[in-house]
């Protein structure tokens, strides 16, 4: 039975009261046909009640066989824990409650993002204003991995980031800059700041272009707004270079949120409403990866042509109901 596709789609006969009579277990009531919630079920048991059994003892099973070990999980924040917008945002419902489910089982968390408008502790001081149990020390963003790369090959940056996210980069020599960074500057994005990027690199030997991420574009509360991604492949294309992506998908970049949890790949599984950059990334890296149907998900991503996840959840919430269900067993 395959997991991937129509897995986790709720029959539309179902509405809350039945989920009730169907059981917890989203593995049998998001899965199968309107016939097999017991709430519809005829009474009398059947050869066909009997193979719809069957089929629902195997999906228990493949979820127990993909989830089995996990001792670690890394979170997508936006799209996945809230949903960004006037007034900071709003979280996604269940997801405050999850969160603090997971912190209580004893599994290993982490925060992977590729957020780029704020700084770790404006972040951190948004997210537990919405209600997140959530430090700096769990959160891995790119920005200090960037100043790191900065620092370790003397690199003075043009930043081309947003007025929140300078701090990361405070106290760095950023007179005569010999590469860019860029990351999502919002407003900031103008045809004169991408033009003074494009110079700086136009006019060096070996040119430089440091991306925190490469996204297409996320979600806020009042719509999809672009990302980071296209004025990086803008200044590419103009300067004939490839960027270096600091974030996710980057390899680097999972690994280094690995390190910092203190698991393997083969035990940790990662969350995330990005097909490509959170699932994507996650499985080149050797992890496991669920997504989940909040943030930027489009149902098309559950066909995508190159990456296919673990599994397909409609939120935060039922992924942990997943995990605390067959993690680590």
């Amino acid at each position: 039975m395959c997991i991937h596709g129509n897995l986790m789609k709720e029959p539309k006969g179902c509405q809350p009261r039945d989920r009730q009579m169907c059981g917890r277990s989203f593995s049998l009531w998001t899965t199968f046909p309107r016939s097999l919630c017991s709430h519809h079920a005829p009474r009398k048991v059947t050869r066909a009640n009997g193979a719809r059994r069957a089929m629902a003892a195997a999906v228990t099973a493949a979820w127990a066989q993909r989830l089995a070990g996990v001792r670690g999980l890394l979170l997508d924040v936006s799209g996945v824990l809230y949903d960004g917008g006037d007034g900071g945002g709003t979280p996604i419902p269940g997801s405050i409650e999850a969160v603090a489910r997971i912190k209580q089982s004893g599994l290993k968390l982490r925060f992977c993002t590729n957020e780029s408008q704020k700084s770790r502790d404006k972040f951190v001081g948004l997210l537990r204003r919405l209600g997140f149990d959530i430090s700096v020390n769990e959160i891995t963003s790119p920005a200090p991995a960037a100043r790191q790369i900065l620092k370790e090959r003397g690199l003075r940056p043009y930043l081309l980031v947003h007025d929140d996210v300078r701090s990361e980069f405070e106290g760095m020599d950023t007179s005569d800059p010999n590469c860019v960074v860029i990351g999502d500057a919002g407003d900031g994005f103008s045809y004169q700041s991408m033009n003074e990027a494009f110079r700086v690199l136009i006019n060096l030997e070996n040119p430089v272009l440091l991306s925190l991420g490469k996204g297409r574009y996320y979600k806020e509360t009042d719509g999809l707004m672009l990302d980071v991604g296209p004025y990086m492949r803008a200044l590419e294309y103009a300067c004939d270079i490839h960027a270096e992506v600091v974030g996710k998908p980057a390899p680097e970049f999972f690994r280094a949120a690995l390190k910092e949890m203190g698991t393997e790949a083969h035990e940790t599984l990662m969350i995330g409403d990005d097909i490509v950059g959170d699932v994507g990334g996650a499985r080149c890296c050797g992890m496991r990866a669920l997504q989940v149907r909040t943030g930027k998900f489009r149902p098309s991503d559950e066909h995508h042509p190159e990456v296919q996840a673990d599994g397909y959840v409609n939120n935060l919430a039922e992924a942990v109901d997943l995990v605390l269900q067959f993690a680590d067993k």
